[in-house]
């Protein structure tokens, strides 16, 4: 399927819609008169490196609140109560805590490796469920955080997908290039498990560059003395954008990939033509794929608003919409005390063409994914 990215990208700069939420924000729609709230606490980068992904994730999990309390038959009010957190994990913990003390039902969509990590382990101390992390490390799906429930495939999952991708077309030296982060670990991490998996070479090479820098040179000459085939990126998109100029003009001419958190529009704006021919694992269906069902749901929500759409807001729609459907089947009273049980019997849920498995006990996701390609003239290609 082929799609056009250019008109994706109409409102990347304006904050998708969300400019005016500032510090802290909560979405204010219609409900029926004297419907009990369920609130949603949500901490997310609206500033700072990851403002752009951090953004656009919170613009799809709004347009999915506010659609869902304009329903006759909702049974309760959904309160999206959301903070900056500016892409670092102490003032995602502070938000979280003053979330659930501001009474927060759960903690849901914080964004980022560390982040998401840090709300976990207070959703763990408090008794409280953290939902849909974005970009979350792979322990936070072991049984020692059984509150934690995921609405998208684990790093391990997108590492094995493109670690197979590699070796089907022959490539097997493999480099990785992180950002010196929870997330840039986590990546390495799970690309050396996907090549065990595999019984392919360990990495030839891997390397980390500071956070949202775009001093790579000491990286790219550590990968490309090793002459890789491929190179893994678990970095986001400034990093990203600065690591294939820098290899490109020093005549490397292999195959980029990358995790989805990269996000795709901002690297699109930072890139432009040097994107032809990078590899962007995506973990929902593509924004305008009218054909599914859950996606024309969202699209329909969009032309009321303001926003674009993207793919990280997809995924912000569909992860509220997981809450929503919790909500529907155990009605008014579902409240904090009883949310990791609701969200527990989920089982296999549809939300639309699209399948999620949160189960007690694995909280997995099911999801496809995608390794989708950009043209120079920025079509999606998968």
């Amino acid at each position: 399927m082929v799609t056009t990215r250019r008109k994706l990208l109409i409102n990347a700069g304006a904050g998708f819609g969300l400019g005016v939420l500032g510090a802290g924000w909560h979405s204010a729609t219609r409900a029926a008169p004297g419907a009990r709230k369920l609130v949603m606490g949500q901490s997310v980068p609206l500033t700072g490196a990851a403002s752009e992904i951090g953004l656009a994730f919170a613009a799809g999990a709004k347009l999915y609140v506010d659609a869902f309390n304009e329903k006759k038959d909702a049974p309760l009010e959904l309160e999206l109560r959301q903070l900056d957190d500016g892409y670092d994990a102490a003032r995602a913990a502070a938000n979280a805590r003053k979330l659930l003390a501001d009474g927060a039902d759960l903690l849901f969509g914080f964004v980022g490796t560390a982040s998401s990590t840090a709300a976990a382990n207070v959703a763990k101390e408090q008794g409280a469920v953290l939902l849909a992390p974005f970009a979350a490390a792979d322990n936070l799906r072991e049984a020692a955080y059984p509150q934690v429930f995921h609405v998208r495939p684990s790093m391990a999952d997108e590492a094995f997908k493109m670690v197979q991708h590699a070796a089907t077309i022959g490539h097997n030296r493999i480099a990785v290039l992180g950002e010196d982060d929870a997330m840039g670990r986590a990546g390495l991490a799970a690309v050396e498990m996907a090549l065990k998996e595999l019984k392919m070479p360990p990495p030839v090479a891997s390397a980390f560059v500071p956070t949202n820098s775009t001093k790579v040179d000491a990286a790219v000459a550590a990968i490309g003395a090793q002459k890789p085939q491929v190179v893994i990126q678990a970095s986001l998109f400034n990093t990203t954008a600065a690591f294939i100029r820098a290899m490109r003009k020093s005549g490397y001419a292999g195959l980029f990939m990358n995790f989805s958190m990269v996000g795709m529009d901002p690297l699109f704006v930072a890139l432009g033509k040097d994107i032809r021919g990078v590899v962007i694992s995506q973990v929902v269906p593509s924004p305008r794929s009218a054909a599914t069902p859950i996606v024309r749901e969202y699209l329909a929500a969009i032309d009321n608003s303001d926003q674009a759409p993207s793919y990280e807001s997809l995924e912000g729609f569909i992860a509220a919409k997981a809450l929503g459907e919790a909500v529907r089947r155990n009605g008014p009273g579902l409240n904090k005390a009883g949310m990791q049980k609701a969200l527990g019997s989920l089982g296999d849920l549809d939300v639309g063409g699209w399948r999620l498995r949160l189960r007690a006990g694995v909280h997995d996701s099911a999801w496809a994914i995608d390794l989708v390609t950009v043209t120079a003239d920025g079509r999606v290609i998968r």
